[in-house]
């Protein structure tokens, strides 16, 4: 129970923290994206690694349950996936006349140095590599142990939460406050969807898949915005 209690309070201090970090980097250091990308990389790789080679003292391998991938159990999160890419479309033609997407075009290029001639580049990283870290961080490390602790409520509702507030922190400045809390009542909702596919298969794949599908969405709507098509 000692074990059980110390995991616990690892994983929500040190995710905490994490956001906190992350949210001073984003919005109070005015840093470019790079600096940003390299720092999340830092806190959501060394936070997991910690928790797992010296708190479970476990093999950075038991991170992703292989052994429960299978075609069956991989089929929800293709099937939410495509099915998020579609939304995501349809939410944005619907919204489109309340998005000023020239604004967020010329902060993300004063601010984080995003121009159309790297955000392909950028696009590939988001859509792959940023996906897979937060799909580690967010329902790897917190998420699935919580809930393999016994804490399934929390697991749920912290995880998806600060999944939430942490990408809102992001786009905080690019859109109205209607629409700001209606993208955070979504992002937790879909919080709670990769939560529950996870359980399914015991591993982050799942919702990896389905994060991979509704991000590339959102860089198709980013080429648009930056003209690249």
């Amino acid at each position: 129970m000692y074990d059980d209690m110390y995991s616990k309070k690892y994983i929500l201090v040190s995710s905490l923290a994490a956001f906190i970090i992350l949210y001073f980097v984003e919005q109070g250091m005015g840093v470019n994206y790079i600096v940003k990308t390299i720092t999340k990389i830092a806190l959501f790789t060394l936070i997991p690694y910690v928790y797992i080679k010296f708190i479970k003292k476990s093999n950075i391998k038991n991170l992703v349950n292989f052994n429960c991938l299978n075609k069956k159990s991989l089929k929800y999160g293709f099937l939410v996936g495509i099915i998020s890419f579609l939304i995501i479309l349809l939410a944005y033609n619907i919204l489109a006349s309340y998005i000023d997407l020239n604004s967020i075009s010329s902060e993300l290029q004063n601010k984080s140095k995003i121009t159309p001639e790297n955000f392909i580049l950028i696009g590939a990283y988001i859509t792959l590599g940023n996906s897979f870290l937060e799909e580690v961080f967010f329902r790897g490390f917190i998420f699935l142990n919580m809930y393999k602790l016994g804490y399934k409520k929390l697991a749920y509702i912290y995880s998806s939460v600060l999944f939430g507030i942490y990408h809102i922190a992001i786009f905080k400045t690019w859109f109205s406050l209607g629409i700001t809390f209606l993208a955070l009542f979504g992002l937790i909702a879909v919080g709670f969807v990769f939560n529950f596919l996870d359980t399914k298969s015991e591993n982050f794949i799942n919702s990896w898949v389905v994060h991979i599908l509704a991000d590339s969405a959102i860089i198709f709507i980013g080429f648009k915005m930056f003209k690249i098509i």
